[in-house]
C-alpha cells in the first residue's frame, strides 16, 4: 500500500483536522526513523498515517484500534501494518517485538505532544521549540494532560533510544516538515518542500 492509498482510507473515515495532522506528525517520525534504520519508509508512513484512522467511528477503548484492524484487511493493508497498529495500544494483547512496532508506540505520544507544546509558543510554530522546553512541559502535569507522559518514556526505552535523543529526533523531523504538518507558525514564511 502507498501513503496516497493510506492518506485516501484516512480522510474516508476521519473529518477532524486535528487528527489528520496528527496522523500526518506521527508518519513524518516513523519516516525519519525508518530512513535512520534502513527500514522501508514507504511501509512506516502507512502506519503513521493509519493508526489512529478509525478513532472516529471507534471513540472508545478497546474498540480502537480492534475493530478498525478489519476495516484494514479488507482494504488490502499488510498483516505487518495492521499488527503494528494493533500494538500501539496495550490493552490489545498483542505484544511490541519489531521496530517498527515500537517506533509507532515511541512516536504516537510524543508528536501529539510536539504538537502540543508548539502551539502554546508565542509564534504557535514548531520551528521555535527545542528539547529543553519540552522536558519542561513534561513536567507540567496541567498542560496536555490526555498525553501520557509514561508511554511517551516507555516508548523511547523500548525503542533504545535515550528519551532526550527521541524528542529531539522526531522534533527535527516534523521541524523539517513545519509547513506540511501546520506547525510552522505566523512568524516564520511558508515553504512547502512536499512529503
Amino acid at each position: 500500500m502507498t501513503s496516497a492509498q493510506a492518506w485516501a482510507i484516512l480522510r474516508e473515515f476521519t473529518r477532524s483536522e486535528s487528527l489528520l495532522k496528527h496522523a500526518q506528525a506521527v508518519s513524518v517520525c516513523l519516516a525519519a526513523y525508518a530512513r535512520r534504520y534502513g527500514e522501508d519508509e514507504e511501509t512506516w508512513l502507512v502506519t503513521g498515517l493509519l493508526h489512529d484512522f478509525d478513532w472516529e467511528i471507534h471513540p472508545t477503548l478497546p474498540d480502537h484500534p480492534t475493530k478498525g484492524e478489519p476495516i484494514l484487511a479488507e482494504r488490502g493493508v499488510s498483516e505487518e501494518i495492521r499488527r503494528a497498529i494493533l500494538s500501539h495500544a496495550d490493552f490489545t494483547g498483542v505484544p511490541r517485538t519489531t521496530l517498527l512496532e515500537k517506533a509507532l508506540f515511541a512516536c504516537d505520544e510524543l508528536a501529539g505532544f510536539l504538537t502540543a507544546v508548539s502551539y502554546v509558543r508565542p509564534s504557535r510554530s514548531i520551528l521555535d521549540v527545542d528539547v529543553a522546553s519540552v522536558k519542561k512541559k513534561m513536567k507540567d502535569k496541567a498542560f496536555a494532560r490526555a498525553v501520557s507522559r509514561d508511554d511517551i518514556r516507555n516508548g523511547a526505552a523500548g525503542l533504545g533510544v535515550e528519551l532526550e535523543d527521541h524528542i529531539a529526533f522526531c522534533l527535527a523531523a516534523m521541524q523539517e516538515k513545519a509547513v506540511e504538518l501546520g506547525l510552522h507558525g505566523s512568524t516564520h514564511p511558508e515553504s512547502f518542500t512536499g512529503f
